[in-house]
């Protein structure tokens, strides 16, 4: 490597403090959304376990066989619903959702089981489209405008079909989740079939419901609200990690350009002093030779 000149350190250093400046705004910027976001999870969370929780009661009294998304069979094809964000700099956010997604499939497919991937997220659509994957569905810049329901409903509304018609027999999600401000997890998680965990030991306990017009109308609702929810939870839940992510990633970015400043400095300092020494020799070579 070629020895750099005070001026050319100097222009290094320089560059370093811009980056520093970008990092700096990006970690702000992701702190702002991260607090929208955690709102928004918070407002998100109760409804979902609320939802759940009522299907799990609701389980303990009805006919498993009176509605299609409520059968188990046996895994043969499965479909992954892959969640990651559409950006990156946020350190192992999106990478740590494809490790788990190739694990997890490498062992289905060695159990002989079918995997059909469901796309959602441009890092996610980038890495697997080109590889021997099974992809069914790609979903690309859903983040650019506010999270709803409408997306959910689509996505969520053709695998239930697929399920009710028995094409797939189960269906998994994979996101990652918000644990603490400073921290996230890669959860995997079954969507469907959904099955209850009923606590017979308490069954006794449970309220027995009066279903009116009928079981099978009421859990019809219930089914497609549960379905979508779920999903547009995993995306707010992903959204929210994602903001979690990218500021941590920034803020180290931030202290690690700190330090390279600091480095570059030093060696900038010894260059300096090494070019006034050099000076200072020339011009007393210089004025011996004169005299």
């Amino acid at each position: 490597m070629a020895k750099l000149s005070p001026r050319d350190i100097k222009r290094k250093i320089q560059g370093i403090k811009n980056t520093q400046r970008i990092t700096k705004a990006m970690k702000a910027v992701s702190a702002a959304k991260l607090n929208k976001a955690k709102a928004q999870l918070s407002a998100t969370r109760p409804y979902s376990e609320k939802l759940y929780d009522l299907i799990n009661d609701l389980a303990a009294f009805v006919d498993r066989d009176i509605h299609p998304l409520l059968k188990v069979r046996e895994e043969r094809v499965v479909d992954f619903v892959v969640i990651t964000a559409d950006r990156g700099l946020a350190g192992a956010f999106n990478s740590n959702v494809i490790k788990k997604t190739i694990n997890t499939v490498k062992q289905l497919e060695e159990e002989g089981k079918k995997v059909n991937l469901i796309l959602i997220g441009r890092k996610a659509v980038q890495f697997f489209k080109n590889k021997k994957f099974n992809i069914r569905e790609e979903y690309e810049d859903i983040y650019r405008d506010n999270l709803n329901l409408r997306f959910t409903s689509q996505v969520g509304g053709a695998i239930a079909q697929r399920y009710a018609d028995e094409e797939i027999d189960a269906v998994y999600l994979i996101n990652n989740e918000l644990i603490t401000t400073a921290t996230y997890e890669t959860k995997l998680r079954k969507l469907l079939p959904i099955e209850p965990k009923i606590d017979y030991l308490k069954l006794s306990e449970l309220t027995r419901y009066n279903i009116e017009p009928s079981s099978e109308e009421v859990l019809e609702e219930l089914m497609k609200r549960y379905i979508n929810f779920q999903l547009y939870r995993a995306l707010v839940e992903s959204s929210t990690a994602e903001h979690a992510a990218r500021m941590i990633a920034m803020d180290n970015a931030t202290r690690n350009a700190g330090e390279a400043i600091k480095k570059w400095t030093i060696i900038f300092n010894k260059a300096r002093q090494e070019a006034i020494t050099t000076e200072l020799i020339d011009i007393i070579n210089a004025s011996n030779a004169i005299s």
